[in-house]
């Protein structure tokens, strides 16, 4: 039997072993191109791979469970085990990893009263029935059964968060219930009071995430330790990801990189992260929350060894020769054919209003008072609230009371304002025309805050009303958009002009690769490709195009969709086979 122990240093197989790792999360990538990712890492020098556990992926609505295609985590397990990669798990409930409520499902928010992550019963009871259903999933496949996990984690950077021991020490309990038997881990950053909160050493061994200044956090490791064990920076940050609105896409300088990880491995073990980023498809961007709201881009690209679509990068090259002095590297050859495809410019084939197909691709719901997004069991998207507002007259005090994040407001399907963020609670005034007006709110949820103190207010759409001169608003009509059906979207009715809309492409591929598309002239949105949710666009950058992985794509006709929130488009988007970072 193959054993992993933890003592004075990490012992496969009673052998002192030196742990070097990357990072690939399997869910941000397709499934056709773990393989290549896998081989790349490989041939790096890496002898194992480490990924994040995403609960909200894997339980996206309370009580039914995922493990298939981009979700498959046994068989990306089983792939990187064919490869002789051993494996490094993280296992949730929480994993930050800029995701979406850092990787907590929406549904945990419609009880007012859970206190997430803390040894409180009903959050408890949650992660306990998961933790059910997941770890059958796995379990077979720890490195004393013949698998290749040889670590798992026991939440992550709790230290950060809280310092809550009796929800690590349960958390770690159950995992040890739930059949897991290899050494556990915690990480957190080295700073403050982060390791103190963090760790709960009698049963987890301590490690810490950081980007620079290893000799002194080690000294700090070392100190916290107080008897000999492994170092190991859990998270060597080698890059950092965007958010829109950055002024640049983020980079790291390669050398001090490349040095930084030499020093690394002098005195201990390493998961760098990331060593490929991967791409936030659909809604699935976590945000950050601290002055104002930062929602991260689709890209996931940060900075990392492979680049968001895999190809190797100089600090990849700087890294495997830093890691060639510590071991001999045994190459694999690269089995996935991989190319890049310029389609050209497609023109706008169809259009069609929002408004014209909304009780097509929604159900109209009724309420009193506006309802949030959670209160509807709608995880991520749009909502558009309509209501019936009366005679003409002015009004002089308008205001979103507990909106989040953005929202374009209409007055009888005229654009009023677009608001975010701050700017959301604001008083505005504005004149009402017509003998009878409506309102309407469309209201995007761009993203759960994914770390800090924020998570516990990630409510989306409008939580309290819709004060219309200084009164709430009553009587409003719902239709919840998480666009998870285009079918079902009718081209043949009306487009107006500067309104929410579909916009719809097609082009004929002889041959399927990766290809970039160029959102350049739109505004604000979401692309699909034949059905499937590719992530969010907007003007402001820094991401300029959308990564298309080749396996999205099919020969013979493609179908693209848009749909574009603020009235800013083009006659045409454009296939192309460059990135724009």
């Amino acid at each position: 039997m193959t054993t992993f122990e933890i003592r004075e240093n990490f012992y496969l197989s009673g052998k002192p072993f030196k742990v070097i790792s990357g990072s690939i999360h399997y869910f941000r990538v397709v499934p056709e191109y773990w393989q290549d990712r896998l081989e790349k890492l490989k041939n790096m020098g890496c002898n194992t791979v480490e990924t994040y556990v995403p609960w909200n992926m894997h339980e996206p609505n309370e009580g039914e469970y995922c493990f298939t295609g981009r979700f498959d985590i046994r068989a990306f397990i089983e792939k990187a085990h064919s490869l002789g990669l051993y494996v490094i798990l993280r296992p949730s409930p929480y994993i930050c990893a800029e995701w979406e409520f850092g990787g907590l499902p929406y549904w945990l928010l419609k009880d007012s009263q859970m206190k997430i992550r803390f040894d409180q019963k009903t959050f408890m009871e949650k992660v306990s029935r998961y933790f059910e259903n997941f770890f059958p999933q796995v379990v077979d496949l720890q490195i004393d059964q013949g698998g290749p996990i040889i670590l798992m984690q026991v939440e992550n950077e709790y230290g950060g968060y809280a310092n809550d021991h009796q929800y690590l020490y349960f958390l770690a309990r159950l995992m040890r219930e739930n059949g897991v038997t290899v050494p556990l881990v915690t990480s957190d950053g080295p700073w403050g009071d982060m390791l103190e909160n963090g760790s709960i050493q009698d049963v987890a061994l301590a490690t810490f995430n950081c980007g620079s200044k290893i000799d002194r956090h080690f000294k700090r490791l070392r100190d916290f330790h107080g008897e000999e064990k492994p170092l190991m920076v859990m998270e060597f940050w080698i890059g950092w990801f965007d958010a829109w609105g950055d002024e640049a896409h983020h980079t790291t300088d390669v050398a001090s990189a490349a040095s930084e990880l030499q020093t690394i491995l002098e005195q201990g073990h390493v998961n760098i992260y990331m060593f490929h980023g991967g791409t936030n498809f659909g809604f699935t961007n976590g945000a950050n929350y601290y002055e104002k709201l930062a929602p991260d881009v689709t890209s996931y690209d940060y900075d990392a060894l492979l680049t968001e679509w895999g190809d190797i990068t100089p600090k990849y090259e700087a890294f495997k020769k830093v890691i060639q002095s510590f071991q001999p590297i045994e190459e694999v050859p690269l089995t996935t054919n991989i190319q890049k495809k310029n389609y050209g410019e497609l023109p706008v084939v169809d259009k069609v209003s929002l408004f014209s197909v909304l009780e097509d691709i929604a159900e109209p719901i009724s309420s009193n008072y506006p309802l949030s997004m959670e209160e509807l069991d709608q995880g991520y998207g749009y909502i558009y609230y309509t209501s019936k507002v009366g005679k003409a007259r002015p009004v002089e005090d308008f205001r979103l009371v507990s909106c989040m994040d953005r929202a374009n407001i209409y007055l009888n399907e005229e654009l009023l304002f677009t608001k975010y963020d701050h700017e959301l609670s604001e008083k505005e005034s504005f004149e009402m025309t017509e003998a009878e007006n409506e309102i309407g709110i469309l209201v995007e949820n761009m993203g759960r805050v994914n770390y800090s103190v924020k998570m516990n207010h990630q409510h989306k759409g409008i939580r309290d009303g819709v004060v219309i001169n200084g009164a709430f608003q009553s009587d409003w009509t719902h239709y919840s958009l998480p666009l998870d059906q285009t079918e079902l979207i009718d081209f043949s009715k009306p487009h107006q002009e500067g309104t929410p809309s579909f916009y719809r492409f097609e082009f004929e591929a002889s041959e399927t690769g990766d290809t970039f598309l160029d959102f350049s002239g739109w505004g604000k949105g979401v692309a699909f490709v034949n059905g499937f949710n590719l992530g969010r666009f907007w003007e402001v950058g820094p991401q300029k195009r959308l990564y298309i992985p080749g396996p999205l794509l099919k020969e013979g006709m493609n179908e693209i969709i848009l749909f574009e929130t603020d009235g800013k488009v083009m006659d045409s988007i454009r296939l192309v086979d460059e990135p724009l970072l």
